[in-house]
């Protein structure tokens, strides 16, 4: 008894990692490089736009 509830236990949690595995895999890394790769863009054009003047200009 005490063996086939410790293997559905077993079962349950390799689910739950595979689960979030493909959670972390498919949407959280993309989506996080997105929003990096998003804001270092965003605060490079500020810092064109209020500091440094655009570039090529002057």
């Amino acid at each position: 008894m005490k063996n086939d509830e410790s293997k559905n236990i077993n079962e349950e949690e390799k689910k739950l990692e595979w689960h979030a595995f493909f959670f972390i895999t498919l949407i959280l890394f993309p989506v996080l490089s997105i929003i990096f790769i998003g804001g270092y863009g965003f605060a490079i054009w500020m810092s064109q736009l209020f500091l440094f003047g655009l570039p090529g200009h002057g």
